[in-house]
């Protein structure tokens, strides 16, 4: 698998952050590779895809959000700043903005049923190899309710129940939690899904390392 070079893209370094500092040193190892986007250095540990989801009503929405491509930094909000600054948004402030360097980003998302069937499919097709851990990570520009990250759990497991390759982990991603859903067989429901709220201050250290790794 062709290796890109490391720290491209700001969300997937934004994943492979958040899962190493939420979830432990497992994650420390990833690199940014292409099909899965994260992979240990071994090439065969994990694997993790990372994408991004966003319902349809939310679309003509994002077209509103302002374009701070055009705001003068140096004004009284940091947050705003740095988003001037590097070009992102997810992880600071309350959506109020989005960064130039994400625009097309999200106006490419689907909604979350959408990209998991898209992902199950590519992933029972071969397209990301064979690891000895696979999981998907999906970022949602809306904050969801635990119901949802439990729907989008059991449509994971009912896609790929016949399939020879699964995905072993769904992460579910907004700006303040990280939902973690094991997927493997033989679990009691009530063990499966694990909620890992993410505070502000975390939210700023994931952001700000992320960005300076683009550098």
């Amino acid at each position: 698998m062709a290796t890109r070079k490391f720290g491209t893209c700001f969300f997937e370094q934004y994943a492979q952050i958040s899962l190493s500092a939420l979830l432990g040193s497992e994650f420390d190892c990833l690199v940014n590779r292409d099909r899965p986007d994260l992979q240990s250095t071994d090439g065969h540990s994990i694997g993790i895809e990372v994408t991004r989801a966003m319902e349809e009503s939310k679309t003509a929405h994002l077209e509103l959000l302002r374009d701070v491509a055009g705001i003068t930094p140096g004004g009284h909000d940091e947050d705003l700043d740095r988003i001037l600054e590097y070009g992102y948004s997810y992880g600071l402030g309350e959506g109020k903005y989005i960064g130039f360097k994400e625009l097309s980003y999200w106006s490419m998302a689907l909604p979350l049923r959408r990209i998991i069937e898209s992902k199950v499919s590519k992933l029972g097709n071969g397209l990301y190899g064979h690891f000895d851990k696979m999981g998907l990570f999906v970022f949602s520009r809306e904050n969801l309710h635990e119901s949802e990250a439990q729907k989008a759990m059991d449509y994971t497991m009912f896609l790929q129940k016949y399939m020879d390759t699964r995905y072993d982990r769904l992460y579910l991603a907004d700006v303040n939690d990280l939902f973690v859903c094991n997927l493997d067989d033989g679990l009691m429901e009530s063990s499966r899904l694990v909620r890992y709220p993410v505070t502000q201050e975390q939210r700023k250290e994931f952001y700000l390392e992320a960005v300076q790794r683009q550098s």
